[in-house]
């Protein structure tokens, strides 16, 4: 059993539980230059947690989305693979991830994984249809 009280997959997400991680999390942003904190929390199908918050930047450019730094966690902790993944802005509100982590997302959790939205939960292929993926790189045989 997990922080969570999450024992298999066919048990419901806690999404009260992850909203709280990604709440606190979000508390640690590094954010002097927008003021926008963003946090994440993942559960990752061995029933861990990972979390991640947004690192800015002065060269905004090569500013870090939460999103990244909860993925760079999943692998340094073991990898797996994401089920559910709960965003939340400065004020503990879902949101959505920009289109570049909505892609990090579906690589490292797929099109069956959970997002919570500010519209409601949604799996991935509901928020990024018709995503590029591992299959779009394999080169037909000749």
């Amino acid at each position: 059993m997990t922080a969570l009280g999450i024992t298999g997959a066919d048990d419901p997400i806690d999404w009260d539980a992850l909203t709280r991680y990604a709440t606190e999390v979000m508390g640690r942003a590094y954010a002097p230059y927008s003021h926008y904190k963003v946090g994440v929390a993942g559960l990752v199908d061995d029933g861990r947690v990972v979390l991640g918050c947004n690192v800015e930047n002065a060269a905004y450019g090569v500013a870090l989305c939460a999103e990244c730094g909860m993925v760079s966690a999943l692998h340094s902790t073991g990898g797996g693979r994401l089920v559910a993944v709960a965003c939340v802005d400065g004020q503990g509100k879902p949101l959505m991830p920009c289109g570049r982590c909505r892609q990090l997302l579906w690589e490292n959790g797929g099109p069956e994984m959970q997002l919570q939205t500010p519209t409601g939960i949604k799996t991935m292929n509901e928020v990024l249809p018709d995503a590029f993926s591992a299959v779009d790189l394999e080169t037909p045989e000749q």
